[in-house]
């Protein structure tokens, strides 16, 4: 992980006085997650964070993230909007890079979830999906059902089978499986698609954050659950599931599920461990070992796709 765009203490100094948030006392360049840089700001009025957006979150994707974030932010749900400057402005530009200072939440992100903190966290989920029920503006899934196939066949045969031999026909086949099955008629929203344990701040049990909406799109509603489903059951390489934590998201969620979405589920859960094998397999293949960025093991999600193939009833 790293700081990739480097902002000096003058620059910083300069951008905050567009905003009524005090004057620059400290900043610190964090390394949490692998899209944008992010950096710690402390003024003499509040603590912040600055995201400088990097290439792979597209600009003309922001005023989408924005605005949901804002939708939420007005419900009372707990999520970082961007601060407004003084003419009103979300969206800036610094060092040449898209740039938002987002309002700093408390709490920490997870590594072991419980089932009570699992519990609480898709109760999080169902609250922010029912906030969102009046969301008017959509964005297409970058990341969605339609775009694996292009994506595997992109990754290429050789490639993938270096990971791990036999892995594209394993994956070929059971794509071929997910898209046969894949539901169509299903409620659609806006949805996180990507609230992994380590998007989630907490204290102690309670839910203090949703943070890092950038893979946040318009799809199926229950995909956003069965996404949540296949990153919190397993450890990080995808093995010794935790069916306590995983009957507890579904229990957190409660009774906002139709009966169709509920059944839909498995697919949803196999669809959810192929694209993030997909994704993994591409940064994986791209991306030089010795890099900055960690590589993810794009056979975490082999392990968790082995699973739900195995265990049909996991959501009855």
């Amino acid at each position: 992980m790293a700081v990739y765009t480097q902002v000096s203490a003058e620059a910083l100094a300069a951008f905050l006085t567009r905003y009524d948030a005090g004057a620059l006392v400290s900043a610190k360049g964090i390394a949490e997650g692998v899209e944008n840089s992010n950096y710690l700001i402390d003024t003499t009025s509040a603590r912040f964070i600055l995201t400088l957006y990097e290439k792979r979150v597209a600009a003309e994707d922001l005023p989408f993230f924005m605005a949901l974030l804002a939708h939420l932010d007005a419900r009372g749900l707990p999520v970082p909007p961007a601060i407004r400057d003084r003419t009103g402005t979300e969206i800036q530009e610094l060092a040449g890079r898209p740039a938002c200072l987002i309002k700093f939440l408390t709490g920490v992100s997870l590594s072991d979830p419980t089932p009570a903190q699992a519990r609480s966290a898709a109760r999080a989920m169902a609250a922010m999906h029912e906030a969102l029920a009046d969301f008017a503006p959509t964005r297409d899934n970058s990341m969605g059902v339609a775009t694996w196939r292009p994506l595997l066949e992109r990754c290429g045969r050789a490639a993938m089978d270096t990971i791990r031999p036999g892995l594209f026909d394993r994956v070929d086949a059971a794509l071929a499986q997910v898209e046969a099955a894949w539901p169509a008629d299903l409620p659609v929203s806006a949805i996180h698609a990507d609230l992994f344990p380590d998007n989630v701040l907490m204290l102690g049990d309670a839910v203090t954050g949703l943070i890092d909406f950038y893979f946040a799109c318009t799809d199926l509603r229950a995909y956003d659950l069965a996404i949540m489903h296949t990153a919190w059951m397993f450890d990080a390489r995808g093995l010794n599931p935790r069916t306590a934590v995983g009957a507890a998201l579904l229990e957190g969620y409660g009774d906002g599920l139709t009966a169709a979405e509920r059944a839909a589920l498995p697919v949803l859960a196999k669809g959810a461990c192929i694209r993030f094998l997909l994704s993994r397999a591409w940064d994986w293949i791209h991306t030089p070992a010795d890099a900055l960025v960690v590589r993810k093991d794009p056979l975490a999600y082999l392990n968790r796709l082995d699973w739900y193939e195995a265990n049909p009833d996991a959501f009855a």
